[in-house]
């Protein structure tokens, strides 16, 4: 079975974007596929619920009274909104550090309109408005809730990216996992998507996870889903799926990738894995919502803009457009 995204120039297909799935329970139990549910990927900002885990295996959450916005900043892929901007700001200092301590590097804002006012101010953009601010502040975080020194906390050999490794041994089932270095230059885990889905499984199923990440799932998944705004931003995909699903934590990754924990199907609770195999964003998003109408938990007749967008040249012409086809096996 498989699944792609096609790019049509006019009424002619110009590019395939394939795309392989896993649907997995609980369990760990491969519900559902297409393509290669065992192709390895780098799970990139996917996985950032999962190390917000480390705020409460540190004890962070306690010892700085860390609200489920700052969770949920902590989780983002956010678009850099002045309100982005203001709680990352806020969350350094609740702990007691300044910008000056996050590696990411800074970037313009993802969102149209708060990158055309920073340009407009005259202000470069900080390390505030990178995407993954908030991850970041969690880290420092979770590094001084350790004791261990908040300096260096984004190389692999720190406590708070062992503990990260660790969590995600333990949640997947897979205990080799290699990485790379992401873009915002901590450790990008690299996993099958089968076991990386079993974790999203566990983001909605909290309770069938080990002791020790129950209370933290359950929290990180509640945090999405009340500051969904804060998980990425107005526009954006994750951001209006959480806002018209109210059974669904979602968090996109850079390269095509995706993930989705969802409660209450006909299947229970499940995990779902997705890589776009060339790596683009744009042929994920209708691939995303396609899957949801399979599985029958979104209503093809809700408006999505990502449903079949448009593709625009420069003079904003639209030359094209981009359309998923899914075929799923079911085991």
């Amino acid at each position: 079975m498989n699944a792609y995204t096609y790019a049509y120039r006019g009424n002619l297909i110009e590019n395939r974007h394939k795309i392989s799935l896993a649907i997995v329970g609980p369990q760990g139990n491969l519900l559902a596929y297409s393509g290669n549910p065992y192709l390895a990927a780098h799970m990139r900002s996917s996985a950032k619920p999962f190390q917000a885990l480390a705020l409460y295996l540190s004890g962070a959450i306690q010892r700085f009274g860390l609200t489920p916005a700052e969770v949920a900043l902590t989780c983002a892929s956010h678009d850099g909104t002045e309100a982005h901007v203001a709680i990352a700001a806020n969350y350094l200092r609740k702990i007691g550090l300044d910008a000056g301590y996050l590696a990411c590097g800074a970037h313009l804002p993802f969102d149209p309109a708060a990158r055309k006012a920073l340009q407009q101010s005259g202000q470069p953009a900080t390390v505030l408005h990178n995407n993954c601010s908030g991850k970041h502040t969690g880290m420092l975080a979770a590094a001084l809730a350790l004791g261990a020194d908040p300096q260096g906390y984004e190389q692999p050999e720190h406590p708070v990216q062992q503990l990260n490794l660790q969590t995600l041994r333990d949640l997947s089932g897979h205990h080799r996992i290699p990485y790379g270095v992401d873009g915002c230059s901590v450790p990008t885990f690299v996993l099958p998507l089968a076991p990386a889905a079993r974790m999203f499984a566990l983001l909605a199923e909290p309770l069938a996870a080990p002791p020790r990440y129950q209370e933290g799932l359950e929290a990180v998944f509640r945090a999405m889903q009340q500051h969904p705004d804060l998980v990425a931003g107005p526009q954006s995909i994750d951001t209006v799926l959480m806002q018209k699903l109210p059974q669904l934590a979602a968090k996109r990754g850079a390269d095509g990738y995706y993930g989705m924990a969802l409660r209450n199907t006909r299947w229970g609770s499940i995990g779902i894995a997705l890589k776009v195999e060339s790596g683009s964003n744009e042929a994920r998003e209708p691939m995303v919502v396609r899957l949801l109408e399979e599985l029958g938990v979104l209503s093809p007749e809700v408006e999505l803009e990502w449903r079949r967008p448009p593709i625009r040249n420069v003079r904003r012409l639209e030359v094209g457009y981009l359309e998923a086809r899914l075929e799923l096996a079911w085991v």
